[in-house]
């Protein structure tokens, strides 16, 4: 019978493959981060010489110019930008298997980068992650925060195998799946006028103070986006890291604070401050585990499965 299989393609010429070294594909990216041969140089503590050598010796390989000379410094070009997200995805794997393989020398079984929002380290990881450990004992958890937009970048370009974020963030290419379902709170003094209220649009706090999570945090794009919808101004007064610095904010009368509801119930009622519930539709969110596609290391896998058996109904 005829092979109908499609004949393989070409295989990637010696001399490409040598230059695709883990070192030179390092300086590659320092470069590109530093934007100066110098700078890289620095950071690999070699002559710039060495680092101009590589990279002409990888351009060549390549058969393509991956950066552009400017006055101010190095920026890639567009090759160069699809080299640096692959070489980006291969460094974290080259560091993901020296973690696993110094691990499995210690004993642990597997290794799991994992990436998530702070709502979801507060509210619901460290009870789930004690319950899958306690099974698991072999497996080491190395966990990272990051803003939603950061997780799924991060997810994206293989720094971690898991990440958990708010929906309301593009997922890219991503999988995903429900994780859990928390809603927004606005948090008040005791004696603000709109602690007597059993809930609350947002619009309607729209003419007082606030106190606003960093920049980055999906929380602080919806409160925004919806003062923007409705053509009224956010006063915030000041951007804060977390939610426990919002509820002290919050508590030394300088503004309103927007937290999940499980956050104000381990940190706001310890502060004497009151939560109104938000009758926003956008106030009431979805946590979404992601991977990438293709198939996740067994460590990985086994987290996914735990923590998913706990998505809302």
């Amino acid at each position: 019978m005829p092979d109908d299989r499609p004949a393989p393609g070409p295989l990637p010429a010696p001399g490409l493959l040598t230059r695709l070294d883990l070192k030179t594909l390092r300086l590659f990216a320092a470069i590109c981060e530093d934007g100066t041969l110098n700078g890289a140089a620095r950071r690999a503590m070699i002559a710039p010489s060495a680092v101009s050598k590589r990279l002409g010796e990888l351009e060549h390989a390549l058969g393509c110019p991956l950066l552009i000379r400017e006055p101010r410094g190095m920026r890639p070009t567009p090759a160069g930008e699809t080299l640096l997200h692959h070489t980006r995805r291969m460094l974290a794997s080259a560091e993901q298997i020296a973690l696993e393989l110094a691990e499995h020398a210690k004993g642990v079984r597997g290794i799991v980068r994992m990436l998530a929002n702070l709502s979801a380290i507060v509210q619901f990881l460290p009870e789930d992650l004690r319950a899958f450990l306690a099974v698991q004992g072999a497996i080491k958890i190395d966990l990272e925060e990051r803003p939603s937009g950061g997780v799924i970048r991060g997810v994206a370009e293989g720094a971690a195998e898991i990440g958990i974020c708010s929906r309301s963030v593009a997922a890219l290419d991503l999988r995903s799946i429900l994780y859990r379902r928390d809603r927004l709170v606005l948090v008040m003094r005791a004696e603000h006028p709109l602690a007597g209220h059993s809930s609350i649009a947002f619009a309607e706090a729209l003419g007082y103070d606030f106190i606003g999570l960093h920049a980055q945090s999906s929380i602080h794009d919806s409160v925004r986006a919806e003062a923007q919808r409705v053509g009224r101004p956010l006063r915030l007064r000041v951007h804060v890291p977390g939610f426990d610095a919002v509820c002290r904010m919050v508590q030394a009368d300088m503004g309103l604070g927007v937290v999940p509801e499980q956050v104000f119930r381990l940190i706001g009622g310890a502060m004497q401050l009151v939560a109104v519930p938000l009758a926003d539709p956008w106030a009431n969110r979805e946590l979404i585990i992601v991977t990438r596609t293709g198939t996740l290391s067994p460590a990985a896998g086994l987290l996914v499965a735990h923590l998913s058996q706990h998505a809302a109904a």
